[in-house]
């Protein structure tokens, strides 16, 4: 119907699927750019990441429905979330002079936990465990329906232990600015790893800065040498203490200091969101962007 975005090797499309007796359902379609199709190891990183998602069932997952072919062009069926990337969020906030809501941060990081703690646990229809790191978790990957449902997105250069990917102890894969120093070194990821680039997207919802605004390897390298945990109510003063307990924790520069699962960054979210009783909801979020964001948005919804 239209293209709604680009991307690195592969723009995005609204479409329309049809079936049987007049079946209509709107989905997205991501198609490999032709300049990626001459390059192997990206048309690996595409077709992967299909492969990878297509059996990753859950409600804070962006889903894959089908990896196709056609004139020598893949193209991925998945799922269409309409709403905004936390990229747009952040840039609405901030042209308001605002923060996030804390709540609605504490909310949002949650569910891309529960996304990480199922991904890192995953295993296929034989049980065998799939080991899969995201390794780009960023504000550009998480996205926010206008139905209030949070979204993790973009597995396209995740690993997992079945799959043929670039070598990470050569090759360096992610968004400089949202990586680990494990990933920065070259020293391989796992899921501490992705806790690591959670805190740094938090850090950035609760400060509105970007924690390693860098521009290179060796400056992160540098940056992340000299880091360690500040107090970011210096920043916002809205933010609670055992909220920002929590973001140093996921902040450690050595993993085997953050939180060990994200499935135990989970448990401590939400004892925080839920502990004086009714806290934070996918209605909630909903009621939240709707304050931000043009009421035509949330026609039909």
């Amino acid at each position: 119907l239209k293209k709604i975005a680009v991307g690195g090797i592969g723009n995005i499309y609204l479409a329309e699927q049809r079936g049987a007796d007049e079946f209509r359902k709107i989905v997205a379609i991501k198609a490999i750019k032709k300049e990626a199709l001459t390059n192997e190891e990206s048309v690996n990183l595409f077709t992967g990441e299909a492969k990878l998602v297509a059996d990753l069932i859950h409600e804070n997952i962006l889903q894959v429905f089908q990896l196709g072919k056609i004139n020598d062009t893949f193209y991925i069926v998945m799922e269409y979330a309409d709403g905004i990337d936390l990229v747009d969020l952040l840039d609405t906030v901030r042209a308001k002079k605002l923060f996030i809501d804390t709540d609605m941060t504490t909310f949002i990081i949650s569910r891309i936990a529960r996304a990480l703690s199922y991904a890192h646990n995953a295993k296929n229809i034989y049980g065998d465990p799939q080991n899969i790191v995201h390794r780009d978790v960023s504000p550009a990957n998480i996205m926010v329906t206008y139905g209030g449902v949070v979204k993790l997105a973009d597995f396209g250069i995740a690993k997992a232990v079945n799959m043929s990917s670039p070598d990470e102890l050569e090759f360096l894969m992610g968004k400089l600015s949202y990586m680990g120093p494990e990933q920065a070194q070259f020293q391989g990821t796992d899921g501490r790893s992705d806790i690591f680039s959670l805190g740094v997207v938090m850090y950035e919802m609760l400060t509105n800065q970007v924690l390693f605004d860098v521009e290179s390897w060796e400056e992160l390298l540098d940056k992340h040498k000299t880091f360690s945990p500040l107090s970011i109510r210096e920043i916002n003063p809205a933010v609670p203490e055992g909220l920002e307990t929590i973001l140093n924790k996921c902040l450690q520069m050595e993993p085997i200091n953050r939180y060990q699962m994200a499935k135990d960054l989970v448990f401590e979210l939400e004892a925080y969101m839920y502990s004086k009783g009714y806290g934070p909801t996918n209605e909630k979020l909903r009621s939240y962007l709707k304050g931000l964001y043009p009421a035509n948005k949330f026609e039909g919804i």
